[in-house]
């Protein structure tokens, strides 16, 4: 029964979290046994039993308890299967937005040479829209989890391509993400390319788009700014934040992104 194999799922981080903590007596019991079920189930005919498999999966990287070696050698597999362009409609749209929220919580090694390649071809997905919709609406994510090289020698033509795309959700999308795309670049590449390609979406045909740019604007700008003189930095999870005063005075500017006290701009407007 789905009732049952979801369910199973359910229960499975609670059961991950016991046996590392009772690993003496259990050293691989998770690996030998509760990690094929999931990876198993990633690929059930059943919708709700693989939606649940996702989100243990995540669970469980977010807890890190699945090691990089496990993952590379079991989970990523079975998503780049998944997201083959040969693949079932409904199973490729659910890997990439797997693998789009899995990105973060990977080594930067793994992301760039395993899931990079597929998200770059999915990217370009003539086939199915919602594919190309998740991949711009996380786009900042994976360019953050990947880095500054990769990001201008593989993300960024991508980039382009998804804000002149046909379906004006995807250029929304785009926009939404655009400081976090910028802070992952160069200053040169920010201000020779995606200066530009930020006009055109402030001048899309389309309001909706045209809305999102402008309300990206001013995030989009402060990544022009020194973090040093100007207090604004980006956190660790692309929000933009304020160094308070007392603090800015003793702060080290060469290392702005490692201070973990500024206060969120969000939290400072409200």
């Amino acid at each position: 029964e789905p009732t049952v194999r979801t369910e199973l799922m359910e229960q499975i981080p609670p059961i991950a979290i016991f046996l590392q903590e009772s690993r003496p007596k259990f050293p691989a019991a998770f690996f030998e046994y509760l990690m094929p079920i999931v990876v198993r189930y990633l690929t059930d005919v059943n919708n709700q039993v693989r939606k649940a498999g996702q989100e243990a999966l995540l669970i469980l990287l977010e807890q890190d308890l699945v090691a990089q070696s496990d993952i590379e050698s079991k989970v990523c597999p079975i998503l780049l299967d998944l997201s083959a362009p040969d693949s079932d409609d409904e199973y490729k749209v659910e890997a990439v937005n797997i693998i789009c929220k899995m990105a973060s919580m990977l080594s930067r090694t793994t992301v760039e040479h395993m899931l990079l390649p597929r998200f770059c071809e999915l990217c370009s997905d003539g086939k199915l829209f919602q594919v190309r919709k998740i991949c711009a609406a996380n786009f900042g994510d994976i360019c953050n989890a990947v880095g500054q090289e990769a990001t201008e020698r593989l993300l960024i033509p991508k980039f382009f391509e998804l804000c002149s795309d046909s379906v004006w959700g995807m250029r929304k999308a785009c926009a939404e993400c655009f400081m976090a795309v910028s802070y992952t670049t160069s200053p040169e590449v920010r201000r020779s390319q995606l200066s530009p390609l930020f006009i055109s979406l402030i001048s899309d045909t389309c309001r909706w788009v045209r809305q999102a740019a402008f309300q990206s604007l001013g995030p989009f700008i402060s990544t022009f700014a020194n973090p040093s003189s100007a207090g604004l930095y980006i956190r660790e999870d692309g929000t933009l934040s304020i160094r308070p005063a007392a603090q800015d005075v003793n702060s080290n500017p060469c290392q702005p992104s490692n201070n973990s006290t500024g206060m969120s701009s969000s939290d400072n407007a409200a």
